[in-house]
């Protein structure tokens, strides 16, 4: 290895190169595979520059060479066919060996032999028939006679000539590619210059600047490896955000640029009463069936509802609050049904964050209450999970997160919920620039809409939301003034982000079936 990286060096001295290492190894008669070696080692000390060559050769096969020394098989079977008389097929093939099939066939082509029938004596076929069970048409020998008295080994001249450099005419070279005597290789090798530290040829580099080297100052001396300042650094082993928390967090930031204050949402479990029943939605509600709603086995019951509260609940959902004060009064119909206390304890996985916005009106009737009846417009909102016993499909899950937003003012009108709604999605990004709204039914809001956004993967308007104006049913118990009115909306985290993002299926976004790869490479991930 020594005397070969020398004499690198030697061919490199005075910015010369070496323009091929292939030529080089054979000049200075050197293994190649060692040669290549050697110099892709020193290029990793950057004392050397390596360059790839690739270039196509032609070579002949080891069939090729035997037949340039000894002559083509279709010669070498002319060889062994004497001038008088011929020679059988048998006997030509042990003299022949290896070469018998094909250069028979091949001098038979070139029409310098030809096969003939002979036929064997009575006595022969006799014997034969007799031995090996041989029918008397099957028992004639061939022979082989030379059809020409000389013969020019044209293909031994064209394999000698490649061998030599020269190149036959690209019909007989294509003939020889056939046969299986020549091929074309591609050969790679080297071009070799000085590199960026030829002159500091044998020293090692170093990457570190040690302190002891300050000391002694041996860094003056030492050659130390460059530095790369755009590469890029290690990627952090720490985890990564879901998609869905970073669009959360988006989804957060936006609702407070417009002036909303968040609900407490911390409650998975609870009970129907806030769920249901103070939203004014009636207990024979399909959505209450347990085919829509997972109920909790233990404990089954909640024990904490405020009972002035629940009697005005009741009062309302019986007869619409008629023999309440003015103060409650609804002054509807009600649904005109006998109202159970312990179907609105059960408890359950609640079904939407409404529950959550009850709650938190219920709280600021109370706080009105105590400060003498002043009101004070506000704005919530909550972004949190919910469950729902559904079927699985492509946008549908059981456990999904729900985003959900209120304003309470006086005289609010439809007007004022579709203008936040389209205002709340334009800061999201052009994605939902295409919206319309629905009309469609709620049992708490009055009137009620859905909202749909056009999502360019699935070809087709998905729902994204509803929203409406809550009932004085629901608003009047609490102790809210007739002209006191709520405007609300609930939407799903998943949907959006699928529309933002391209997503097809629900699944591949949230649930056991996501690729955890994605939760740190998908571009969503790395958004800042």
């Amino acid at each position: 290895d020594f005397s070969m990286e020398d004499a690198v060096r030697r061919a490199l001295d005075g910015g010369k190169t070496i323009e091929d290492t292939h030529v080089f190894a054979e000049a200075h008669g050197f293994t190649h595979a060692d040669l290549i070696g050697v110099c892709k080692s020193l290029s990793t000390g950057e004392f050397t520059v390596n360059e790839n060559l690739s270039r196509q050769a032609l070579q002949l096969t080891k069939e090729g060479e035997d037949a340039a020394v000894n002559g083509s098989p279709e010669a070498i079977v002319f060889g062994h066919v004497p001038i008088d008389g011929g020679i059988l097929s048998e006997q030509l093939d042990q003299l022949s060996g290896s070469a018998a099939k094909v250069g028979l066939n091949k001098a038979v082509q070139n029409k310098w032999l030809q096969v003939v029938k002979e036929p064997p004596t009575e006595a022969e076929m006799a014997a034969a028939a007799a031995a090996a069970g041989v029918k008397k048409k099957d028992a004639a020998k061939k022979r082989v006679l030379r059809a020409v008295g000389s013969i020019e080994d044209v293909v031994q001249e064209q394999l000698k000539s490649i061998q030599a450099g020269s190149l036959p005419p690209d019909a007989d070279l294509d003939v020889l590619k056939k046969r299986g005597l020549a091929t074309m290789l591609t050969i790679k090798s080297l071009k070799v210059s000085a590199g960026p530290q030829y002159a500091n040829w044998g020293r090692k580099a170093t990457s570190d600047l040690s302190h002891e080297m300050l000391l002694k100052g041996t860094w003056k001396a030492t050659v130390f490896k460059p530095v790369n300042i755009d590469a890029g650094g290690l990627v952090p082993s720490g985890g990564a955000l879901h998609p869905l928390l970073k669009v959360r967090s988006m989804f957060r930031e936006t609702f407070l640029e417009m002036g909303f204050e968040e609900m407490q949402t911390q409650q998975f479990v609870e009970s129907s009463f806030w769920n249901f029943d103070a939203l004014y939605q009636p207990q024979q509600h399909p959505a209450r069936d347990a085919h829509d709603t997972f109920f909790i086995k233990t404990p089954a019951a909640t024990l904490n509802l405020p009972a002035d509260y629940v009697e005005r609940v009741r009062a309302t959902h019986e007869v619409g609050g008629d023999g309440l004060a003015d103060e409650y009064n609804a002054n509807s119909t009600g649904w005109r049904y006998d109202w159970s206390e312990h179907e609105a304890r059960k408890n359950l996985l609640r079904t939407h964050t409404t529950a959550a916005s009850s709650r938190t009106l219920y709280k600021i009737a109370e706080l009105a209450k105590q400060q003498r009846g002043e009101f004070k417009p506000q704005k919530y909102f909550s972004i949190d999970r919910v469950f729902r016993n559904e079927a699985l499909d492509a946008t549908h899950l059981a456990e999904f997160h729900q985003v959900e937003g209120f304003i309470i003012d006086r005289n609010l009108s439809l007007g004022n919920l579709m203008g936040t709604i389209a205002d709340f999605y334009r800061r999201l990004g052009p994605e939902f620039k295409d919206m319309k709204f629905k009309p469609t039914y709620n049992p708490y809001t009055e009137p009620s809409m859905e909202f749909h956004c056009y999502h360019e993967g699935l070809g087709k308007w998905v729902e994204v939301g509803n929203s409406g104006v809550f009932r004085p049913e629901m608003l009047r118990p609490m102790g809210f003034d007739e002209d006191v009115q709520v405007i609300a909306w609930g939407m799903s985290l998943e949907r959006p982000t699928m529309i933002k993002y391209g997503f097809d299926n629900i699944r591949d976004l949230f649930g056991h079936r996501i690729d955890l790869n994605m939760v740190r490479k998908h571009p969503i991930v790395q958004w800042t």
